[in-house]
């Protein structure tokens, strides 16, 4: 069986999870990271030498990297589906998927950080007025793309919509009198999340209160 380290309220650890209970293959989560651990230990490092989560074992291998574990088990389970047979929509997928973790994250994690995991006391509201306006920037770049789209790649639902599955319901669910001022309006993309949201696995998974 597949064993998982990481922390359930990770965002990287969430898209493994979607995965998982998308294609309903069966796992084992062992809590890692943060308050629990265990990222730091010889053992782990072993594993992991970043000791970040998730760190997946699985057919005799152990990777990490969260977009390469959704790559492995999309290639691996559902080719043609959550993995796209045509290479174009494949590296549609991928450019979009590798987007959200240098482009999208770096901008937002500031934001979510400060505001969710942050003291109000320590909170700095110029990173927050700085990260909050660069992640309305580049979000206005994925609403653009999904204005003819139905999802990330196309019209199907891929491993491509994972990633930014996971980070932009971080983004929508931040309260807004935290944020002090609201969000923008993005047609696209609200519809797009909207399309996520009647996925049961993606309530189940990611769909939480942030932490």
């Amino acid at each position: 069986m597949m064993k998982i380290w990481g922390r359930d309220n990770s965002v990287n650890v969430e898209k493994v999870l979607w995965v998982c209970e998308e294609l309903g293959l069966p796992f084992e989560r062992v809590d890692a990271g943060g308050q629990f651990g265990i990222v730091d230990t010889p053992q782990y490092r072993a594993m992991n030498p970043n000791g970040l989560v998730p760190t997946v074992e699985v057919d005799g291998l152990v990777l990490w990297e969260s977009n390469a574990i959704v790559r492995y088990l999309a290639a691996k389970h559902s080719a043609g589906d959550l993995w796209p047979n045509d290479l174009a929509v494949r590296v549609e997928a991928d450019r979009w998927m590798d987007w959200g973790s240098t482009v999208f994250w770096p901008a937002f994690r500031p934001l979510f950080w400060n505001l969710v995991r942050t003291l109000p006391e320590q909170r700095n509201r110029t990173e927050i007025a700085r990260s909050f306006d660069r992640s309305a920037e580049v979000l206005g770049y994925l609403d653009n793309h999904l204005a003819d789209r139905r999802h990330i790649a196309g019209d199907r639902f891929t491993m491509g919509d994972i990633p930014m599955g996971c980070a932009v319901w971080r983004w929508l669910a931040l309260p807004e009198d935290l944020l002090e001022r609201p969000r923008p309006k993005y047609a696209a993309l609200g519809r797009w999340f909207d399309t996520l949201s009647e996925r049961p696995c993606y309530r189940k998974v990611v769909m939480r209160p942030l932490s």
